[in-house]
């Protein structure tokens, strides 16, 4: 199996919860990943965007990804963010991760400074060479200013045998056909994700792998249930639970950055664990918990 199969389907980006005091809430953080097995998924991802990995020092981030993957214990495959603003201290995670025990790293491109192809190549390229780990690319250039195109990706994957696929959060079903398109031509078992909720069934439609996409914190019902139909050819089931999907990120602009908007939706969806989200993120107000409890039971959620 290419090491890539491990990387399919559905694979949240795991809240991380935080007890009042801004450490690791390791019962909430535990409950919830055990939620989340049971309902299904295909593996797990933490210290993404949604794990709040932009806030935290390094040392925090290693005793988080420690703290998951032993409570994981093999029961699904489990990614880590690694990436930063800081080749050094990424690859020291990277180098961390594989350590502890993960079966992947995801790696976001450097976002303070815009970066020449040339070396952002090379950035990606030392952390690869780094571990034996697979490694997963990480596109989201609406916060990170800069784009990681198709045929960067193709440059990449070319040049590592373990730079085996990518996590790309962009509101563009053209940015993922091409990357289907450019990057699967060549190198067919690189994995394609969406980031996006509602761009998994086109990425399935499209010939990509599957999602890593913040409702698998509190509906991943929804999408496991989509792929499941997908796979057993039930098109117009599939389309049924896109149509959920289609209308979940209308939650997401309840708060920038939304990673309370998800822990309140974990709340309200029948798992009580601590909403406290680390600066500059704050509480979601009473007027917006209310308009969120509202959406999820429209999309009859919860």
């Amino acid at each position: 199996m290419p090491q890539s199969a491990l990387f399919t389907g559905i694979i949240p980006p795991v809240s991380t919860i935080f007890t009042a005091d801004g450490q690791l809430d390791k019962q909430g953080t535990a409950a919830l990943i055990d939620d989340l097995i049971k309902a299904g998924v295909d593996g797990l991802f933490f210290l993404g965007s949604g794990g709040e990995f932009s806030q935290l020092s390094a040392e925090e981030r290693k005793t988080i990804a420690r703290f998951a993957i032993d409570r994981v214990d093999r029961r699904v495959p489990v990614l880590i963010g690694t990436g930063g603003t800081n080749a050094r201290e990424t690859i020291e995670l990277s180098q961390h991760a594989q350590q502890v025990g993960a079966d992947g790293i995801v790696v976001i491109n450097p976002y303070y400074w815009k970066v020449s192809e040339a070396n952002l190549i090379r950035y990606f390229e030392q952390v690869a060479d780094s571990v034996t780990l697979p490694v997963m690319l990480y596109n989201f250039p609406a916060l990170t200013g800069q784009d990681l195109t198709p045929a960067l990706v193709k440059t990449l994957a070319d040049s590592r045998s373990n730079i085996i696929g990518i996590k790309d959060t962009i509101d563009s079903v053209a940015h993922l056909r091409s990357m289907i398109h450019t990057v699967k031509a060549a190198h067919p078992h690189f994995t394609v994700l969406c980031g996006y909720d509602d761009h998994l069934f086109n990425t399935l439609l499209l010939g990509g792998d599957g999602a890593i996409s913040a409702s698998g914190n509190f509906a991943p019902q929804v999408s496991v249930n989509l792929l499941k139909a997908w796979r057993d050819k039930d098109v117009a089931k599939a389309a049924e639970y896109h149509q959920t999907l289609l209308q979940i990120p209308q939650m997401y602009q309840l708060d920038t950055p939304f990673v309370n908007v998800i822990k309140e939706a974990i709340v309200l969806c029948g798992r009580p664990i601590s909403t406290h989200v680390l600066p500059p993120a704050s509480p979601l107000d009473e007027p917006r918990k209310a308009q969120l409890k509202t959406l999820l039971q429209q999309l009859k959620l919860c």
